[in-house]
This record gives C-alpha cells, sequence and structure tokens, in this order.
C-alpha cells in the first residue's frame, strides 16, 4: 500500500486510461460515444474499457453492471435534454399560455437530443420498461418534474395532468421512433422505387404500403412533432378554454 496516499498503487492506476483519470461522466460520455460510433450491440465493458485504456473491471467504480451502464446512457441523454434546455423557460413570463410554448421547446430538445445520437434511443423505452419510478436516473425524475409542472399551471387536475403526461411521453418517443425507423432498402440505387425495395412489396397484398411508401421515407421533421403535440394538447384542453 502507498504509505503516502493509503490507497492501493494497483487500484489507484487501473482507473488510469489513455484520457487520464475515469469519472463516471467521462466513462458515461465514452459510452455514449461508442454507441453513437458503432451501435448498442457493440457495447460491453470489455468494448468501453479497451476503448477508454483501462481494464473492464475499472468500470464497475462507475457503472456496478452492464444493465447500469445502459442506465446511464439515458442519464446521459437527459443530461444533453438539460443542456439543451437551459435552467430557465424560454417564456418565463410571456402569455396565459407560456406553459404551451414551454412544452413545444421541450419536445423540440428531445427531438434534437434523439436525432444526435439515434443508436442509443431506444434505451428510452426499454430501460422505463426495466425501471421503477423512484430508481431512474435524477435527470429523468427533473423532466417528468418539470413537464407535470408545466400541465399542472395549464390548470389541469391530478388526473389532466397525468392523462397529458402520458400522451406527451407517448408521442414524443413514438414521433421519434417511426422518424428514426430505416426506410431506404438499398442506398446505392438512385430509382427511388428500387432505393425503397417497393419491388419486395406485393403490389395485390400491399397495394397502399407501396402508394404511401415515398412519403413515409420523407421525415416529418421538427413541424410534424409540433402539429402533432398542437393537435394533442388541444384535445386535452379543449374544455378549459
Amino acid at each position: 500500500m502507498d504509505q503516502a496516499s493509503g490507497a492501493d498503487p494497483a487500484r489507484r492506476a487501473s482507473d488510469r486510461g489513455r484520457y487520464g483519470r475515469l469519472s463516471r461522466e467521462r466513462v458515461l460520455a465514452a459510452a455514449l460515444e461508442l454507441v453513437d460510433r458503432e451501435g448498442l450491440s457493440t457495447l460491453s465493458m470489455r468494448r468501453l474499457g479497451a476503448e477508454l485504456g483501462v481494464e473492464a473491471m475499472a468500470l464497475y467504480r462507475y457503472a456496478s453492471s452492464k444493465d447500469a451502464l445502459l442506465d446511464g446512457l439515458v442519464e446521459a441523454l437527459y443530461l444533453e435534454l438539460d443542456e439543451r434546455l437551459g435552467t430557465e423557460p424560454e417564456n418565463a413570463a410571456a402569455s396565459e399560455e407560456a406553459w404551451r410554448g414551454e412544452l413545444h421547446r421541450i419536445a423540440r430538445a428531445m427531438y434534437e437530443v434523439c436525432l444526435a445520437h439515434p443508436q442509443a434511443v431506444p434505451l428510452l423505452s426499454t430501460r422505463m420498461l426495466a425501471v421503477p419510478l423512484a430508481r431512474r436516473p435524477p435527470a429523468v425524475l427533473r423532466e417528468h418534474e418539470r413537464v407535470l409542472a408545466l400541465l399542472r399551471e395549464a390548470g389541469l387536475d391530478e388526473t389532466g395532468t397525468s392523462a397529458v403526461f402520458r400522451a406527451f411521453t407517448a408521442w414524443l418517443l413514438g414521433y421519434v421512433s417511426v422518424e428514426l425507423r430505416p426506410m431506404v432498402d438499398n442506398p446505392e440505387e438512385t430509382d427511388p422505387a428500387f432505393r425503397l425495395g417497393l419491388h419486395r412489396l406485393s403490389p395485390q397484398e400491399l397495394p397502399t404500403l407501396r402508394e404511401t411508401a415515398a412519403a413515409l421515407a420523407d421525415p416529418g421533421g421538427p413541424e410534424g412533432l409540433a402539429a402533432g403535440l398542437d393537435a394533442l394538447l388541444d384535445r386535452f384542453t379543449q374544455d378549459k378554454g
């Protein structure tokens, strides 16, 4: 043992990689970068350790298991959402419907986070199915609180707030998932029909899908996200006007 520091030299050296001493933030950032580049299926403690230049065992000080590492990736996405939103609402004292504008801002920021990290997006659903509310990362809970508080600000009661929160979350994650679904069958094809692989779809069994495929391949973008969100909010708040 190192008499000066009281630390085991072997352990102290084990978490010093090519980027210096590790931290939870550095481990999660490297994990997200690896997933962005190579996909979720490549993520493992061994692979991440190699990325950071340390032994895999050194990472368990920062994520106790593979599931904890995946939850950390979700945390990283929501921390990026926090950074995009800042600390104060954009329209803090703007109008009676400032809450609606802020919900749009949250949805747009999360849309941008997801498009920046498409390989990690499935975790926003799968880890929420596995982790109970109180055990979710603090950044996730802060986003829940932010949205719920805005809905209460809109004058919704507990039941209405819960209903709109569920609808808002479902619309946002569902919209992003549809936006990110692969549509191109052969990127090297210049003919749109062959590029989309329409020759693989039966014209007898799937005529409408064949006709609509080209339109489905065009992303709806933030405009489609906003239009759907407005329709959703109008539906739930029409009796309050």
